[in-house]
């Protein structure tokens, strides 16, 4: 099966392993007032390896678009996905999914949806169409999932009807289930080629199984939609390595989408404090969590070695203060003027929409909307009529749409 191709954009100069200044360390500080990274000295290790672009962390700006409610009374709602008529699927975390009509009314929960681990993170998670949905109704769900061991995520392919899912049969375990209730991932993306691309977390109290590849956590893996594993992913033949993994060391990717022009997978992580992630994994490389990040544990603590290492990934992009990023997609549309080519992430703190405008690979601006909502954006798509709309994440949550002012 074809792999989908494009080389990495990355600022990274790799000679030999090393140690970077720490985060908060006064030396490798960069702050500005200004919503594009700081290009004039760049950060480097003592070996020479650049390091990744910080967010110059942008207030929220006003007066540029609004939100509306085009749907309401759903609890914890966590994915939203337009089907071709114009409704849309919602998944709700404690393991409700349900259409919402074109005028914003909800349906009953559809029936037939498995039953899911709704515990601390745990619960009905992503949605996706099968690349052919026109075709067979086929959709394909992750959620947590309780079994031996603990919990972990897992995905099933069931076809849609108007009242319920029939059909349905899971695809995807992740290996071993641990205990814990928290950094399941998880976003479903196909790539060009009608492959499904599973982002997962490393379950939190569990991250050194990230470099791990003969365990699940902490990686992005790319199977075909009946489960099966491509005879090209890039650890397809050896003995220590699970074949369905594309990528590893990565802590918690909740959003996932594919650039428009390269084809290429693009994914935001949750960082500790600090250093939330814009990555996009390349076949079989590693992407260093827990061993370098740019952030520190809740305690204030130092994580793994420093921010850089030898045959270690640097992230395109990095926050810190974090945005908790949720949710991703490009926008290809012109209902919002300026934003064609943009990426848009749901932020849960502080909160709102972060888009961020990207030149040769690399981000050259960020700006940051609906900050004084106070909301919890959860997932972020753009709709049949080339408005953005989100879902917010909370016991009274909604589907906004997102319009010029």
């Amino acid at each position: 099966m074809p792999t989908i191709a494009g080389s990495r954009v990355a600022r990274l100069i790799v000679v030999a392993g090393g140690v970077a200044c720490g985060t908060f360390l006064s030396a490798c500080s960069r702050t500005s007032s200004s919503a594009e990274p700081d290009e004039s000295t760049p950060d480097t290790t003592t070996t020479g390896q650049v390091l990744a672009d910080r967010s110059p962390t942008p207030s929220s700006t006003s007066g540029v678009v609004r939100a509306e409610t085009w749907a309401s009374g759903l609890v914890n709602p966590w994915a939203i996905e337009f089907l071709p008529d114009g409704r849309a699927l919602v998944t709700e975390r404690p393991g409700r999914l349900r259409i919402v009509a074109r005028n914003g009314t909800l349906s009953a929960p559809l029936a037939g949806v498995p039953a899911v681990h709704a515990v601390g993170q745990g619960g009905l998670l992503d949605v996706a169409l099968d690349p052919d949905f026109a075709a067979n109704a086929t959709i394909y769900l992750s959620y947590a999932e309780a079994g031996t061991g603990g919990s972990g995520t897992t995905v099933a392919r069931a076809r849609l009807t108007e009242t319920g899912l029939q059909d349905v049969r899971v695809i995807y375990r992740q290996t071993p289930k641990l205990d814990g209730g928290a950094h399941y991932g998880s976003r479903l993306v196909f790539g060009r080629d009608g492959l499904l691309f599973i982002t997962q977390g490393d379950r939190q109290n569990w991250r050194e199984r990230a470099q791990d590849l003969t365990m699940g956590q902490g990686k992005v893996v790319r199977i075909a939609p009946d489960g099966s594993v491509p005879a090209d992913n890039p650890f397809v033949s050896r003995r220590d390595a699970r074949p369905e993994i594309w990528s590893y060391g990565h802590r918690n990717m909740q959003g996932a989408a594919l650039h428009p022009t390269t084809g290429q997978l693009w994914t935001v992580e949750h960082g500790a404090r600090g250093g939330d992630e814009l990555n996009h994994p390349e076949r079989g490389k590693n992407y260093g969590w827990p061993v370098i990040t740019y952030g520190v544990d809740y305690s204030g603590e130092k994580i793994g070695e420093g921010t850089a290492k030898a045959g270690m990934e640097q992230p395109v992009y990095y926050w810190d203060p974090v945005i908790a990023p949720s949710g991703m997609t490009f926008y290809n549309a012109d209902a919002i003027p300026g934003w064609r080519g943009s990426i848009l992430i749901g932020s849960l703190t502080p909160g709102g929409l972060v888009r961020l405008e990207l030149t040769n690979g690399r981000v050259t601006k960020e700006v940051r909307y609906l900050g004084e909502l106070g909301e919890r954006f959860r997932d972020v798509t753009v709709g049949p009529d080339g408005f953005v709309y989100v879902v917010t994440d909370n016991s009274n949550g909604r589907v906004l749409r997102i319009r010029p002012v």
